[in-house]
């Protein structure tokens, strides 16, 4: 993304530490101009694969939350092999979140949403499903895009069992 929701999530909990990781390096510049411009101490930001970086850098049972907003969807059915929240990439959250951990993700496009909540009913990790939006959940250039488009946008929380 371009950074709304991560700078603003780790400038109003500023007792907390915060990593943003992301490919897209004009997200990356405008993340770190966002963080910058609030006074953001507590985020640290990786360009670089998720997968990658989880695999090789993150150690088990170490985060309380991952946030998960707005992935790219990946509309066509070639593309979907590329979407995020693939069952393989949710059992390698569940091995890096604490125990009571939980993930928190948003979506404007419902086929999506119905495969999220379809790999996390599969896999004996999570319990949850679809929420009310947090209100601590800021909005994102991403969501209001989808919102302009008349797209309902689906919150969905799990917490590791």
């Amino acid at each position: 993304g371009m950074g709304e929701a991560s700078s603003q999530i780790a400038y109003e909990n500023p007792e907390s530490g915060y990593l943003a990781v992301e490919v897209h390096k004009p997200g990356i510049g405008a993340l770190l101009i966002r963080a910058n411009n609030l006074g953001v101490k507590n985020l640290r930001v990786i360009n670089e694969d998720i997968y990658l970086v989880l695999k090789e850098n993150i150690t088990d049972s170490s985060f309380d939350a991952f946030h998960i907003f707005f992935p790219d969807p990946w509309p066509k059915r070639r593309q979907h092999k590329r979407r995020l929240l693939s069952s393989e990439f949710i059992e390698t959250l569940a091995t890096k979140l604490k125990p009571g951990g939980r993930i928190n993700i948003a979506t404007d496009w419902q086929p999506y949403a119905k495969e999220i909540e379809s790999n996390f009913s599969a896999s004996k990790s999570f319990s949850g499903g679809v929420i009310e939006r947090p209100i601590w959940r800021p909005l994102t250039k991403f969501e209001n895009k989808g919102l302009g488009k008349e797209h309902l946008v689906t919150d969905l929380q799990y917490s590791k069992n």
